[in-house]
């Protein structure tokens, strides 16, 4: 009897240790065998990790709120994509291994693309919080963004530089290597032409560029007052840091990815003084579903403010919820009856969130809701 009960008791211990180590949210309702199970890919670890943990910071925030509420109740999943696309395949298919009913994500474009595809063989349903190429919704009737477009974004920054007159020449820095600041830099440039709006300079750099004097010395003898970048947040503060060292401060003008730059280690925000960001969130507003949002945000988040990827992230939950809510979805719904029950609740459905009121859905699966934009103020975002 005594060897039985050490190794029953041994055997409790290793199951506790491997409990331990998975990707679940505390106050997930994962005990609950009737919650729906919820799972979200994106970098935790990594030069994009400042995207992905925002999204499932904030959505963890509202995964705990609607679990305290009774009802129906959310086990979330979550799996370290490291924003790469293999990897990106390896982490949908241990949340599919878990029994994923919903997939709230992936977080970056690149995964987005690879899994999108996935979803639709799978019959899952699937809401990317910041997912932003236009290809993503167009895999399957079953994929949703919660974000805006790249097209949206560039369009709507350069009808803000035109409706505030915010220069007189146009500089535009790009990455070549990625499908969101290609879709991005396009759309830019074709509303600035329809808006006859002139572009003095264009030049890129590529994944495996850390230094932008180059760049920024072509745009400087350009003489481009305003430069827009539709770049990540790492790589602006490179570009931030170059443009000072230089002596070169144009207006510059970002889109969400550029969203988390005041956390970057090691910057001197300082340097991010009058960068203008589109966004479609603002951590000062004083709503006060904004204001509980921020108080729980940061006490995830060490501290940090949140950006809008969280707040896109709180978003998608609160929709699916809502979505599953409206149609008697619970944990027991097979995935195909769950896909195609949503499907059909967001053609017609109207979400008012954090990052937009009456926003609505097309036939395609993108996102209809108002573009604004922030500015950085003595080192905080600013609603412009």
């Amino acid at each position: 009897m005594k060897k039985l009960f050490a190794f029953v008791m041994a055997v409790m211990m290793v199951v506790g240790l491997f409990a331990g180590c998975g990707g679940d949210a505390g106050g997930n309702a994962s005990d609950k065998g009737d919650a729906i199970r919820i799972g979200l890919s994106g970098p935790f670890t990594g030069d994009n990790a400042v995207y992905g943990n925002a999204v499932k910071w904030g959505m963890e925030v509202a995964v705990e709120e609607i679990n305290a509420k009774g009802g129906v109740q959310i086990h979330f999943m979550s799996e370290d994509d490291v924003s790469d696309n293999e990897k990106a395949g390896t982490a949908y298919a241990t949340l599919m291994d878990n029994n994923m009913q919903i997939f709230a994500g992936a977080v970056t474009t690149g995964p987005c693309l690879t899994l999108a595809p996935k979803t639709v063989t799978d019959n899952i349903f699937m809401m990317t919080p910041s997912g932003s190429n236009e290809d993503i919704p167009k895999a399957g009737d079953n994929v949703f963004q919660m974000c805006f477009t790249d097209p949206n974004q560039g369009a709507a920054s350069a009808e803000l530089i035109n409706s505030q007159k915010m220069g007189t020449k146009i500089g535009v820095l790009y990455d070549s290597t990625t499908d969101y600041s290609n879709g991005i830099k396009k759309s830019f440039e074709n509303a600035a032409s329809e808006l006859q709006m002139e572009i003095a300079a264009v030049t890129s750099f590529d994944a495996n560029t850390t230094d932008y004097k180059t760049q920024l010395q072509q745009l400087q003898s350009a003489e481009c007052d305003i430069v827009f970048m539709p770049i990540y947040a790492a790589q602006a503060v490179t570009v931030l840091t170059n443009a000072n060292e230089m002596g070169y401060k144009p207006v510059f003008l970002g889109c969400d990815g550029m969203d988390g730059v005041l956390t970057q280690e090691n910057f001197d925000t300082s340097l991010a003084e009058g960068l203008i960001m589109m966004t479609p969130y603002a951590a000062d507003n004083d709503d006060p579903a904004n204001v509980a949002f921020v108080e729980k945000y940061k006490e995830k988040s060490g501290g940090e403010a949140p950006n809008q990827f969280a707040a896109d992230g709180y978003d998608v939950i609160y929709a699916i919820y809502e979505g599953c809510v409206a149609k008697g979805i619970t944990g027991k719904t097979s995935n195909a009856d769950t896909c195609a029950a949503l499907k059909e609740y967001f053609a017609t459905a109207t979400f008012n969130g954090l990052t937009g009121t009456n926003m609505t859905w097309d036939e395609t699966g993108m996102v209809s809701k108002v573009p604004t934009a922030v500015e950085v103020q003595n080192g905080t975002y600013v609603s412009k």
